[in-house]
């Protein structure tokens, strides 16, 4: 017997207009006794072909889309999809060895992640379909790039929905040391111990686009990391950066980059930004420009009401440490913040502190982490850039 599911009737309207997943309540009957990671079909009440993918049943996401069509998840499948994403990223950063392969569900690969950097590549896999084909897509990643290594940071708290284990660790080759050429400025990675899969790659045209806005200015970079924003500041001729981060080994980091950039006008400090930004508005420091890039404030919907809380705290303390004429550079990363809520938030602070604001830039993620129009689940990074009088 074929191993499929069957819709409610009514419920494949979101699937028809592009959407990848099928939740567990959508689901009139299931066929086969697939088991969690089978490649199954999905029908319509009526029992029409939708599609293959992904089976969980031990997750709200029940059915992950792969393909419209039947047709086998094999070694040849891996590859036509991983090269076409490939391809769209070279046209992207021709000159570049650094960018992310797929992202997931806006690659139609769902729950699968490849980041490049350099020789090595680092990956994600983020449901239980993708997991048990992790040894297929290692070697299908070893025919297409040849790389030094491939390093699996599957670290992520979406592993535990899809009841999967947090691994780390060199699934292929040797693992060395590399440092990433992006926009003219080296950062040195660490691809067992960095960021994400090793580098927070989707800020790349972010960390870029503030260039403009701080030569000769005094730049205070909170949540730094490991100076993305902080050394783009300082190489476009800001007059100093104070940066902030509350991870000493970020902090580490950050300093090892300056040096590599030959960066002499940017200090790293280990504190608490909340606690920071406190002081900074007690003594009266000012700056010319405020940069916020914290990490996600939110996982979930229920903690989204706090979340906004802590979203105009820091945006609120940094406009009060703001000169007339400066600039506010704010970002979220949370994707159950909507853009309209991130924004009000930001204007909530501005009234606050009695501040008036013209909002100057507004973007995503870098294009390698491109989003579904009709998948809002793929949309997830909000960055502005405002004037503040």
């Amino acid at each position: 017997m074929k191993k499929q599911i069957v819709l409610k009737k009514n419920e494949e309207h979101r699937i028809l207009a592009g959407h990848q997943w099928v939740f567990s309540n959508e689901i009139k009957t299931v066929h086969g006794s697939p088991e969690s990671g089978d490649v199954i079909e999905l029908l319509r009440h009526d029992e029409k072909f939708l599609g293959i993918g992904f089976y969980n049943p031990h997750s709200l996401i029940a059915f992950r889309l792969l393909s419209r069509e039947q047709e086998e998840v094999s070694f040849e499948f891996f590859e036509k999809r991983i090269s076409r994403a490939l391809q769209l990223r070279k046209r992207m950063y021709s000159d570049s060895e650094t960018f992310r392969v797929v992202h997931g569900e806006g690659d139609f690969l769902p729950g699968l992640v490849i980041d490049k950097y350099n020789e090595y590549i680092s990956l994600q896999t983020l449901s239980v379909g993708m997991d048990r084909r992790l040894t297929l897509i290692c070697d299908v990643l070893e025919s297409i790039f040849h790389p030094k290594a491939i390093v699996e940071r599957n670290e992520s708290s979406l592993r535990s929905l899809e009841q999967l284990p947090i691994e780390k660790g060199v699934l292929r080759g040797t693992i060395g040391q590399t440092i990433i050429t992006e926009n003219a400025i080296k950062y040195k990675v660490d691809l067992l111990e960095g960021q994400k899969t090793g580098f927070f790659l989707d800020q790349r045209e972010n960390r870029k686009s503030i260039r403009q806005y701080v030569k000769d200015a005094t730049v205070l970079d909170c949540f730094c990391n490991e100076g993305g924003f902080s050394l783009n500041a300082a190489l476009a001729h800001a007059k100093s950066v104070h940066a902030i981060d509350i991870s000493q080994s970020a902090i580490a980091n950050a300093k090892v980059n300056t040096t590599i950039n030959d960066v002499t006008n940017a200090r790293f400090e280990t504190a608490d930004v909340f606690e920071r930004l406190k002081e900074l508005e007690t003594t009266g420091e000012k700056f010319d420009v405020v940069i916020l890039d914290p990490p996600s404030f939110s996982r979930n919907k229920k903690t989204v009401a706090t979340a906004l809380k802590g979203y105009k705290e820091i945006n609120t303390r940094a406009l009060h440490l703001l000169h007339a004429g400066g600039i506010l550079v704010s970002a979220s990363c949370s994707h159950h913040i909507t853009e309209e809520s991130f924004i009000e938030t930001i204007e909530a602070g501005a009234r606050a502190s009695h501040r008036s604001i013209q909002l100057l830039e507004f973007s995503g993620a870098s294009p390698d982490h491109p989003s579904l129009p009709t998948m809002p689940e793929t949309k997830y990074l909000k960055f502005t850039i405002f004037a503040v009088q």
